[in-house]
């Protein structure tokens, strides 16, 4: 009989697919690919200047010149005089902060953010050499030489006539508070409506959904709010579709209100407010898909999360199907976009007039789950980017011939004179790897970074210029 012997060194077989060794290989294997991803995308686009994530892309030569960077190195000058009460009341004895400065009209900066009429965008008055140019902070004029007002607005793509209408809040009026503890605030005027072929030379088409004068109940009197108006066209019906936040001046009705027009300049018929799904709603916005169907994005539960679902088929109301998302997060302003089958969104945190911190979200669906990725803004110095460039998110522009690339428009608000209010437009790209890869997805981003490049002055690449 033949004698095993146990000392006997065993065969060494390959590990199979079902082995522990081979469960072990595939785990370590995929640890060690997640932690080089990581390592590349930290090192690889670190920027060598502030130390903050950069995107370099080269896909397209078009993207090239919107990605150029600019910094910003502004000091902030000894104190002068006293400051102004809403200074002095904000932050009493803390050291000044280029927020601070921002807030203050009597700050020795105010010109840095708040540029006077003599370096106003003019149309009909720009040499040749500087037309085109975009230039974030400054006075933009309308081809009647006077301030375009339409903020906390919204870009409608008109394809029947080939035309860009920008609708937004008319604020030319005086601010005041409507009482000792109420926000700043205008009398509203109504919705302004500006047409354009090329985004830069806007023509004022009036005032497409006025104010209501006399009648103190209706939603549009006067001493009401009116905010964030977007306008979307309704293939079916034929039909220009406006829908806003509506608001008492206390900011406690929370409603959205619902407008309709025949024609993209209006006049816009008032239909109605409500509160979508039955829930508070104040900053908000629309958003209508490829293949129709349009959503609505609003802010809710004391803006402590976003709400959004589809509407009717008509635009006029929401369904019933609703989903919560970044709950317990404080956002709002929400601006979306789609590119390559993803969802994208902009929002901005909760501080009034104060500028904040902007945040990029995406989503395979855009009913969720949303996920952050981060800071989008790159360029301007660290208060710069923390600030969103001292404005806050209302729309993004698609630009059709240039894969990846958008306009972020924004508002930089003057709570000390609204009216005075400007527009930051500046070139968002996306492409690039995520911010966070190891934050979600177990550290697989499904989508590219989303970025928003700070310029003094930029325009968009010649060539875009001449296909529109």
């Amino acid at each position: 009989m033949r004698v095993r012997n146990k000392y006997r060194k065993p065969t060494a077989f390959p590990c199979n697919a079902g082995s522990r060794c081979s469960m072990s290989a595939v785990v370590w294997s995929l640890v060690g690919f997640v932690l080089m991803l990581h390592l590349y995308s930290l090192v690889s686009h670190r920027n060598p200047v502030g130390g903050d994530i950069q995107l370099r892309m080269s896909r397209h030569p078009l993207v090239r010149e919107l990605e150029q960077v600019e910094e910003e190195n502004i000091q902030i000058p000894p104190p002068r005089g006293k400051r102004s009460p809403r200074a002095a009341k904000r932050r009493p004895k803390r050291t000044t902060t280029l927020i601070d400065e921002f807030l203050d009209e009597n700050s020795q900066l105010r010109h840095v953010f708040f540029p006077d009429m003599k370096t106003a965008i003019d149309p009909t008055k720009d040499a040749r050499n500087d037309s085109y140019y975009y230039h974030p902070g400054r006075i933009w004029l309308d081809t009647e030489g006077n301030p375009i007002q339409a903020h906390g607005g919204g870009i409608l793509y008109d394809e029947r006539s080939s035309t860009y209408y920008w609708y937004g809040e008319y604020k030319d009026g005086p601010t005041y508070h409507a009482h000792k503890k109420g926000a700043a605030r205008v009398d509203v005027i109504g919705v302004g409506c500006y047409s354009s072929k090329d985004l830069w030379t806007w023509k004022n088409e009036g005032i497409v959904l006025a104010a209501e004068e006399t009648d103190e109940t209706h939603d549009l009197h006067k001493s009401n709010v009116l905010e964030r108006p977007k306008v979307i066209y309704n293939d079916n019906m034929g039909k220009y579709v406006m829908w806003m936040h509506i608001d008492d001046a206390n900011y406690t009705k929370a409603a959205v209100g619902i407008a309709s027009s025949d024609y993209p300049t209006g006049p816009f018929e008032y239909l109605r407010s409500q509160r979508p799904h039955g829930y508070e709603s104040r900053d908000m916005t629309i958003f209508k898909d490829d293949d129709g169907v349009a959503y609505l994005i609003y802010s809710s539960e004391d803006n402590s999360e976003l709400h959004i679902g589809p509407l009717t088929e008509d635009y006029l109301d929401v369904k019933p199907d609703m989903r919560r998302i970044l709950v317990g997060q404080h956002r709002e302003a929400p601006a979306l976009f789609k590119y390559q089958g993803t969802y994208y969104m902009i929002t901005s945190g909760c501080t009034g007039w104060a500028p904040n911190e902007a945040l990029a979200h995406a989503a395979e669906s855009i009913m969720g789950p949303w996920e952050t990725m981060g800071n989008p803004c790159i360029g301007g110095n660290k208060m710069f980017r923390l600030a969103t460039f001292f404005a806050q998110s209302t729309f993004v522009i698609p630009l059709p011939g240039i894969p990846g690339s958008y306009i972020f428009m924004a508002d930089r608000w003057n709570p000390a004179d609204l009216k005075d209010s400007r527009y930051v437009w500046l070139p968002l790209i996306v492409g690039g790897p995520a911010d966070r890869p190891l934050e979600f997805n177990f550290g697989f981003p499904l989508w590219p970074r989303v970025s928003i490049y700070w310029h003094r002055k930029w325009r968009l690449p010649l060539r875009w210029r001449l296909s529109n």
